[in-house]
């Protein structure tokens, strides 16, 4: 196909979406494709910590609550979150971890299904990002009702494993190795003919791929703010509960910010209507904070323009590496059907760690999964079609080269 440096340098002139890249703090030298992992710093959000920090906590303390806002933050940044998850307003509040909201979403999903004791099994996929497992067999254990999880090994294997024992499919939308992205739509229906619930993971989603909750008529939904999103490390996460489960939805983890009255520091607990139920203590305000930055730069653009964008990235990545990097043990695990992939591209390598190392030594950013795939993401909100040229051609020389060393120590963190 012989793409030339120039011809991506005329794509990003041609880009409508580029102008959003100056709203991050990229570090200079850096090509950055592990915003997938942790997106990058909005610029807006050091003046808004230092801000939350000096200001409304140095200066206004404890009034803050209510004169900045903070106890509406988690209800008021799910408003802002909804319309790329195909929400509506009042359905998603911003708080806890995904795994803390993923636990709290099963468990509610769980409890509904209580009325026929024969629903015990949640089905998933043995390759489900790890937490959504074990926050799975965590709680079919604290139950100790027979509750049990049934693995999966293929998305073609689920429609098989759905049956009149299932209590809840739980799903990661795209996956976190392979980015193979799941028909929504398509499975929710399967569920819910098999009288199951369904509980979606959208932590890859979320900010990179256009995702209809109500569209799809789905159930449940968690996901993450700090990787296409943009709010920061261990930043807040997400949960949604749709308008016609919201007064059926339970959790086991009754805080005194789900209460319906909160400041009355009454004995008992009293769950508040609508998706307040959902919050549990109190809640992290500067971090709070720094998503807004984020979520604010997507109020620029919406879902289509971004879609477009990553699956323009995507295909350029794939092609190149399978042009410049032809004879290399490289195999490609991310779906070629735009209907199939997320925003991220996996290639295997037999030694994928080291390769990895050695991108990341001159520059390139990616990172490494278990068992032998590098894995490469592109947020279309700062990635650029140069970049995407320029890695490929790194990678190629450090191939070309055996430039990476197969003894690379690895970190605690890989």
């Amino acid at each position: 196909m012989d793409i030339s440096r120039t011809d991506c340098v005329a794509r990003d002139a041609a880009d409508p979406l580029a102008p959003l890249r100056d709203s991050f703090d990229l570090p200079a030298g850096i090509i950055y494709l592990d915003g997938n992992s942790l997106g990058a710093r909005p610029k807006a959000a050091l003046a808004r910590a230092a801000d939350v920090i000096a200001r409304e906590w140095g200066t206004d303390l404890i009034t803050s609550w209510n004169t900045a806002g903070w106890f509406d933050m988690p209800k008021r940044l799910g408003g802002k979150l909804a319309p790329l998850i195909g929400a509506l307003p009042g359905e998603v509040a911003v708080t806890d971890t995904t795994s803390v909201n993923l636990f709290k979403a099963l468990a509610g999903a769980v409890a509904m299904q209580a009325a026929d004791p024969c629903r015990t099994t949640i089905v998933t996929e043995r390759s489900n990002f790890p937490t959504d497992i074990y926050m799975a067999e965590g709680l079919a254990g604290w139950l100790r009702r027979g509750h049990t999880v049934r693995l999966v090994d293929s998305p073609e294997d689920i429609p098989a494993a759905l049956g009149p024992d299932t209590a809840v499919l739980l799903l990661t939308h795209v996956n976190y190795r392979t980015g193979h992205m799941h028909d929504m739509a398509a499975l929710t229906a399967l569920a819910h003919e098999h009288g199951a619930l369904t509980v979606w993971d959208l932590a890859h989603s979320a900010g990179a791929v256009p995702v209809d909750l109500h569209g799809a008529n789905a159930d449940f939904a968690v996901g993450c703010t700090y990787k296409y999103l943009n709010g920061g490390p261990g930043a807040p996460a997400f949960i949604w509960v749709p308008e016609r489960h919201q007064g059926a939805f339970m959790q086991p983890l009754s805080g005194w910010w789900g209460h319906a009255t909160p400041f009355a520091m009454a004995p008992s607990f009293a769950p508040c209507a609508g998706i307040g139920r959902a919050l549990c203590g109190t809640q992290p305000v500067v971090s709070l904070a720094l998503v807004e930055c984020g979520l604010d730069v997507f109020a620029q653009t919406d879902m289509a323009a971004l879609r477009a964008k990553s699956l323009a990235l995507t295909d350029l990545f794939i092609a190149l590496v399978e042009e410049r990097c032809a004879g290399h043990p490289l195999g490609l695990v991310t779906p070629r059907d735009h209907a199939r992939r997320g925003s991220h591209v996996s290639f295997t390598h037999p030694h994928g760690y080291a390769v990895m190392q050695a991108l990341i030594a001159r520059g390139v950013v990616g990172d490494y999964r278990e068992p032998h795939i590098m894995r490469f993401g592109f947020t279309p909100v700062y990635t650029s079609f140069a970049e995407v040229w320029d890695a490929v051609e790194i990678l190629k020389h450090i191939l070309d080269d055996n430039a990476y060393d197969v003894n690379a120590a690895r970190g605690t963190v890989t």
